[in-house]
């Protein structure tokens, strides 16, 4: 399902650069071009530009607590008896000599960088212009005190064309998409000017006569990533990949060849997650099924408000089959403990806010599953009983020991990991922003401890997991936990 209006609301609140660190970027670069058009630099400038993310328009909101960045370059005239270095060394004294930003500048290999206490980067190039009367844009190297081809305006055109090919800046938006998943997610690494590279080379003209395939942004998301992962798959070693408007530049040397394996097998379950996601009719499943790519903050709001929802649905359940009485009143510990497992919505075991599995499965089960609980006064207290599954409901405060059994009764192997999914229910756990959902391992052992704690019907669920492929080979039914 394509879910447009969750993809709009996440592109908003959580993956793009809000408005006012826009603003503060825009604020902080005029500021900086004051100082340099103030000074007695040396070198004529020429004119700024932007370069990268921000110029291409794919900046995104940075990891927490880490500072976005942004790229300005300077275009000046060569001066006589420069070398590359003079042009960054110089640049640098220029800011460490003034009195806002001699404690913010540093030096780099091809800028300096203005850095304003781990809320934003500036990297400032300089972009020598027909040095030696020679047509040609270069930047400086200072490591190697050499000058290098740069054609940065020529590629954000390139680029730009691209978007435009698509319609609806559907490119800039999956570019950020897909860096949303490397700097957030962070299961691969591709730095952005390859990675946007090998996005745009995925776009031709001939999509501007028919941008169906680009109709909204889970569509493009569903196009863009096929087409690349199609190309990685014809391309089991590192392909050949040069700067599509200065084919002199190899782009590819950024990669090695574990970085593009990882990408590559990467990309590939990426790929194959969105198709499931974008082909999935039930609503609730779809929301976890793009949360499987995205993570919990795609589409929370639904989800949680869904998981705090269950008791009223499962009350309108009950009353359509005309189970309960006249005037009967309860929550859905009460309809579970009167009417069992058929007071559960249909949907139950399906909750959005359940983590879907992130390893390949086996089309048919290994073995077979179960999980059986042990319950304790306290962790490695004094046994009380054994609970089945939906018994009770269970006292607050308890706690039960899970383990997982075969289908013989038999322990689980040490050939395979057991990974545990806990998930909460309803208004206690909302209030205590305990819903759970995700994956955790044991804690004892192959068994894993839980705490009874929030009101409510709860699901602990094994997944076993093969070590030497990281394949799913069995899943347990839920096992149903009802609190008091």
């Amino acid at each position: 399902m394509k879910l447009i209006n969750h993809f709009n609301t996440f592109m908003t609140d959580v993956v793009n650069l809000n408005a006012t660190r826009v603003t503060q970027l825009e604020d902080s670069i005029e500021a900086l071009k004051g100082v340099m058009r103030a000074s007695d630099w040396t070198p004529k400038i020429k004119y700024f530009a932007p370069q990268g993310s921000w110029a291409h328009k794919t900046i995104i909101k940075p990891v927490e607590n880490k500072a976005f960045d942004a790229d300005l370059l300077v275009f000046v005239d060569p001066v006589d008896g420069w070398s590359a270095k003079v042009y960054l060394s110089t640049l640098r004294a220029l800011f460490a000599n003034h009195a806002t930003y001699k404690d913010k500048v540093r030096r780099y290999s091809h800028c300096i960088t203005i850095e304003y206490a781990g809320e934003r980067r500036i990297d400032i190039a300089p972009c020598v212009v027909d040095r030696g009367g020679v047509t040609r844009f270069e930047v400086c190297n200072f490591n190697t005190d050499a000058f290098e081809r740069s054609e940065p305006e020529k590629y954000t055109k390139w680029l730009v064309e691209r978007n435009g090919w698509t319609g609806g800046n559907s490119l800039r938006k999956v570019t950020r998409l897909l860096k949303y998943l490397r700097d957030i997610k962070g299961t691969f690494s591709c730095p952005s000017v390859l990675l946007t590279t090998v996005l745009g080379e995925r776009i031709t003209w001939a999509d501007s006569l028919n941008t169906i395939e680009f109709a909204d942004l889970p569509t493009a998301l569903q196009t863009i990533i096929g087409r690349l992962d199609d190309w990685l798959q014809d391309n089991p070693y590192v392909p050949t990949v040069t700067n599509p408007v200065l084919t002199s530049e190899v782009l590819s040397v950024l990669w090695d060849d574990a970085r593009y394996t990882n990408f590559r097998d990467k990309i590939h379950t990426y790929r194959t997650w969105i198709d499931d996601a974008y082909a999935e009719p039930d609503r609730d499943e779809s929301i976890g099924k793009w949360q499987r790519v995205f993570g919990e903050d795609f589409a929370k709001s639904a989800v949680v408000e869904k998981a705090a929802r269950v008791s009223d649905e499962a009350r309108a359940l009950v009353e359509s089959t005309a189970l309960t009485p006249p005037g009967f009143v309860g929550d859905l510990v009460t309809l579970f403990t009167r009417f069992g497992r058929r007071a559960l919505p249909a949907n139950f075991d399906r909750l959005p806010h359940k983590q879907r599995p992130r390893w390949r499965s086996l089309p048919v089960p290994l073995f077979q599953v179960s999980v059986i609980a042990t319950r304790h006064a306290s962790r490695n207290g004094v046994w009380i009983d054994t609970p089945s599954s939906g018994a009770g409901p269970l006292p607050k405060r308890n706690w039960l020991r899970f383990m997982a059994r075969t289908g013989m009764g038999t322990p689980i192997s040490h050939d395979y990991e057991i990974h545990w999914r806990v998930t909460n229910t309803d208004q206690e756990a909302k209030r205590a922003n305990a819903l759970r959902g995700g994956f955790e391992r044991s804690n004892d052992g192959s068994s894993r401890w839980e705490r009874l704690e929030y009101r409510g019907v709860h699901t602990v669920e094994a997944f076993i997991v093969r070590k030497r492929d990281q394949m799913l080979v069995a899943q347990s039914a839920p096992f149903y936990v009802v609190i008091e």
